[in-house]
Order: C-alpha cells, then structure tokens, then sequence
C-alpha cells in the first residue's frame, strides 16, 4: 500500500492515496453513517440536518437523547471507552461523523476516558470494519495560545490553551497515524463557533454557521479523494485568524459570514477591552481555565 509523503500538505494525489471504501465517492448515498455525541448541541444539528447522506442514521452517546430522532435514525447508546461497546456501534456504517467526547475543559480523568481512549477504541473498530471515511471533529483550541492578531495556517505548530485541547492534539495525530499506517480517510475538522448566530467579539472571527458545517460535511463524504487533511471549521468571516489553502481541493467554500453581526455586537457592549482573553488570545477564555482538580 502506497503512503503519502511525510511533508503531504493536504492536497490530493491519487497515486499516492490508499483506496477508500466509501460508496460516496461514487456518487451514492451511503448505507449508514454513524453520528457520535448525538445529544450535544452539534450533535443534535447534526442528527436533524445529515439524513440525506446515508439510507440510515445510527446516533450514538453516553447519555440518553434528549429529543425524538429522525423517522429513518437508530440510537445506540454507547460510552467510547468501552472498546467492545465501540467495535459494535461501528459495525455496519460506510461513514463515521466524530462529534462524540468531552467538548469543555474537564478533568484529566474524564477527558482520558472519551477523549484519549474514545479516540483509540473508534479508530480501532474502524480498521476491523472496513476503514468507513471519518469526520473527526476536532477543536480551534489546538491553537488556542496564539495570539489574535496572528494569522495560523495548516502548517502552525500546536498551541492549546487546555488538556481539552491537549486531546484534540492527541486525536489529530491519531488520525494522522491510523492513515499513514493503514490508509484510514479522516478530515480533522478543527471546528471553531458553531452556534445559530455569533453572540461575542470573539465569534466574528470563530464562527461556523449550521448550513456551512453541513456544506463541509457533505464534501468530506463527496469528494473522490479525501486524505487526511486539516480543515478549519470556519464560515466566511473577515476576522478569521485561520487559512485553509491546503484543503481547497475537498471543494469546500463556506457562504456564510459573521460580519453583518458585528454593529449589533457592537451596539450591545460585547467588545472587550483589548487586554481581554476575549480580545488577546485565539481560544478566549479557555486560555484562562483553571485545570480541574481530580476529586
């Protein structure tokens, strides 16, 4: 099996790509994709908005779905640090979407669990089932300690501003291991502020809409050749601090933009004094989070 380059930078070469499995290269729908972290709130957008790409939908957390599924949605619950319990959820599906795990700075031990070892017991059970293409939704935290008024590219070298961060660093070179090793497809979407609308200074610069989030989804399980790239998970913001050059090829072009938030934002006293995490460092206020103490 041929291998890309150590120095790959994200653009597709198809001689040097493994070959994927998924029927969504062809053109087709596929038979079952699988949604973690179904009850968090991209998650639920995720459950409600992803339908069409997949005959099936298998929806999966640790809790229990605090809403009713789509008509044509399975919900298994499934905590990602049993190995067995993954192996299982991931039997069956052409497509993985990776919502699942911890999302705020929490404690190591629990961060471990779903984060660390999640990432381990998916990417294992996805080499047992045929290697389905994954969108592993990784974080804008990874950078988290630069500053704002410095552009990151592809190529930046990682900067978390917490040990939630620290683990979205661990789950990229996962990814990046699992397809240097065995040809295993995974977008590492570093996804900024998916919210209905940007609701601080910050967000005019993080901000992902709902319908460019779905936009990107589907060209990850479209396009012929994926790789293993690293995508900002941005809409089109004129404050972003992140370039995506090196993934263009996916096809990718948010619509969408912060901007015409910005004289509300404004106009509402959300701009912080310049000395403000909110206004100094690219993860805001996780750059300030306390690591949490183990009981």
């Amino acid at each position: 099996m041929s291998k890309l380059p150590r120095k790959f930078s994200g653009v597709a070469r198809p001689s040097e790509l493994s070959r994927t499995t998924l029927i969504a290269t062809q053109g087709k729908a596929l038979k079952r994709l699988l949604i973690t972290g179904a009850s968090g709130g991209l998650g639920r957008v995720a459950s409600a908005r992803l339908g069409h790409l997949a005959e099936h939908i298998r929806l999966s957390d640790v809790m229990p779905l605090p809403y009713t599924p789509p008509s044509q949605a399975e919900f298994v619950q499934c905590n990602l640090a049993d190995a067995d319990g993954v192996m299982k959820l991931v039997e069956g599906c052409d497509g993985i979407v990776h919502l699942g795990g911890i999302s705020t700075e929490r404690k190591f031990s629990e961060i471990l669990d779903a984060n660390i070892l999640g990432m381990r017991n998916l990417y294992e059970a996805a080499r047992a089932h045929g290697m389905p293409r994954i969108f592993f939704g990784s974080s804008n935290h990874v950078t988290g300690f630069y500053p704002q008024d410095e552009h990151v590219d592809l190529n930046s070298p990682y900067r978390p501003d917490g040990l939630y961060a620290v683990s979205k660093c661990f789950g990229e070179a996962l990814a990046r291991f699992y397809f240097d090793k065995f040809g295993q497809e995974t977008a590492m979407v570093r996804i900024g502020s998916c919210f209905e609308e940007p609701t601080d200074y910050r967000m005019l610069a993080t901000w992902l809409s709902y319908d460019d989030f779905v936009a990107l989804v589907e060209r990850v399980f479209d396009v012929p050749r994926l790789g293993c790239p690293v995508i900002w998970g941005v809409s089109d913001n004129s404050r972003a601090w992140w370039t995506n050059e090196t993934a263009t090829y996916i096809g990718w072009k948010p619509r969408d933009s912060a901007d015409r938030w910005e004289a509300t934002l404004k106009a509402q006293g959300k701009w912080p004094d310049p000395e403000h995490p909110l206004a100094k460092w690219q993860g805001g206020n996780n750059t300030q989070d306390p690591i949490v103490k183990e009981d």
